[in-house]
């Protein structure tokens, strides 16, 4: 497997704070943008394809089982 997809943190604007905060997964730009989130684009990272689940989030079953495989 190599690393060869972009994924972001993705972000939530917080109305009560009024600033946006992690909603604690990685995906893919479309992925983010699709579900009406923002992009962190100080986080980009890369994993492997194979990692992406049907909905453009990283499966954080297979970063577990291979933790070392997230390039930063």
């Amino acid at each position: 497997m190599t690393n060869d997809t972009a994924v972001f943190e993705a972000m939530r604007f917080d109305p009560a704070s009024g600033e946006n905060e992690s909603e604690g997964r990685l995906g893919t730009r479309d992925a983010i943008r699709r579900d009406g989130m923002e992009i962190d684009a100080a986080s980009l990272a890369f994993c492997p394809h194979e990692w992406i689940n049907s909905s453009g989030y990283v499966d954080l079953d297979l970063v577990r089982k291979f933790p070392l495989m997230l390039a930063l």
